[in-house]
């Protein structure tokens, strides 16, 4: 089988999780496909600048093929653009605009999949919210296959996107709630889907402290990892941590992995690590008395299954209906969604070992029974042989859904995005039962 991974970026020192994402399932699938990476020539994603060169490279069983991007993002017109769609009544002109002022806008790459459609058997697109998806997908619809990264954001709630949900072969999902919210926008549940996610490689012997001794941290902490962002929740963390620091532990760090676009609070113990390698990143992990996920916006967290396959807790936003789904669901985490909240549950995984330990047990059953590799690989590959074997028996037909035309497109009649997300279904999945262990509320 000969496969193209579509995303936005693509290498060792991009650390964004869509992009890992990609990575990950990339080298997973390298072992059973013909695989190649069409990506960009960007590393930075705010700029979307080239910085790499437009060649085509091996690496290990991959070969990886950047394509230039058209510009580069100007933040005043994306922004501009954003209030258009997010917040007025717009067009699916303004909602073009829009995905071409996000970038990364990469004409060439639309080109290469459009002349060599029938050379892949199937292109797997990752992050829905991108132009290389958007266009690649309406390119390549009959073999194209989704895998959206969505997150309860306004760009969920642009109408394009309801196009490429129902034209793309097969869509394979991070979530329970993320499924519900795309059946949800885009009335998409005809289309082939499976709740897959992604696999780490998560080690099987951590050394905690190796990582005590290298970084010189010889008491108790909780450990952040990704981006340190405001849109992740950081600043709302650092708030929550000085006054829980001030106010309730004398002894609890915050320890922090991952390139940083948001001032550090200078205090004596929360301690910015910046990036690391990724045995410096699971031998903290390991160490750390929990993981804090303070997004509100996330499709699955990464981090979180990776701190499950360790063996640790998780004390996530309460606000995001995927890690609060998962927290349920797994019986592994406890979430909060206000400061008092945070509070209890903090003190409360602090000072009992033996929930410590009952949760992280918890979470690394769930990891190996849903996220081990092996249940990874046989959810991606069962869905291509299933793809495969219906276009034999249909003569490769796929019904497509048409691009309105050039009047539709000019008439400002499409609703605010902000509105369609808030008429959006909300919480975790149905099937995410409770548990008294790990509700908000003890």
């Amino acid at each position: 089988m000969k496969l193209a991974v579509v995303v936005q970026r693509y290498g060792a020192n991009i650390s964004g999780g869509a992009e890992l994402h990609a990575q990950y399932i990339t080298e997973q699938l390298s072992h059973h496909a013909d695989v190649t990476v069409l990506t960009t020539c960007a590393t930075d994603y705010i700029s979307w600048r080239n910085e790499l060169s437009a060649t085509k490279e091996q690496i290990g069983r991959v070969f990886v093929r950047r394509f230039p991007v058209h510009h580069e993002r100007n933040p005043e017109s994306f922004a501009r653009h954003s209030t258009r769609v997010f917040d007025r009544t717009h067009s699916i002109n303004d909602e073009l605009a829009w995905l071409d002022s996000e970038g990364p806008a990469s004409h060439a790459l639309i080109k290469y999949i459009r002349a060599n459609v029938e050379d892949f058997d199937f292109f797997i697109f990752f992050s829905y919210r991108y132009y290389h998806a958007f266009h690649g997908i309406l390119a390549a619809a009959h073999r194209a296959v989704l895998v959206p990264t969505a997150e309860r954001d306004a760009a969920l709630g642009l109408n394009i996107f309801g196009q490429i949900f129902r034209n793309a072969r097969a869509i394979m999902y991070n979530s329970f709630e993320e499924q519900i919210l795309i059946n949800a926008v885009s009335d998409n549940a005809h289309v082939p889907g499976v709740i897959v996610g992604v696999g780490s490689k998560v080690p099987h012997h951590p050394a905690p402290e190796r990582f005590r001794r290298k970084f010189k941290i010889d008491h108790p902490f909780i450990i952040y990892v990704g981006r340190v962002d405001e849109n992740k929740g950081c600043k709302q963390l650092f708030e929550y941590f000085i006054r829980y620091a001030t106010n309730v532990s004398r002894k609890l760090s915050l320890v922090l992995i991952g390139n940083s676009v948001l001032p550090i609070p200078a205090h004596e113990r929360i301690h910015h690590l910046g990036f690391t390698s990724d045995k410096d990143k699971f031998d903290g992990m390991a160490a750390a008395e929990l993981l804090v996920i303070p997004s509100q916006y996330e499709s699955l967290s990464m981090a979180t299954l990776e701190a499950w396959g360790l063996g640790r807790p998780v004390l996530a936003n309460g606000h995001c209906d995927v890690l609060k789904g998962q927290c349920l669901r797994s019986n592994a985490g406890l979430y909060y969604e206000n400061y008092e909240e945070f509070a209890e549950a903090l003190y409360a995984l602090e000072t009992s070992s033996p929930l410590r330990k009952g949760l992280g047990h918890n979470g690394r059953r769930f990891f190996s029974r849903h996220y081990a590799w092996p249940v990874i690989n046989r959810k991606y590959l069962t869905m291509l042989e299933q793809l495969k074997k219906h276009d034999v028996a249909n003569n490769g037909t796929h019904k497509l859904e048409k691009v309105p035309g050039w009047w539709t497109r000019r008439q400002r009649r499409l609703p605010p995005a902000n509105d369609i997300i808030k008429a959006l279904p909300a919480g975790p999945a149905p099937n995410a039962r409770r548990s008294s262990r790990n509700s908000r509320r003890r």
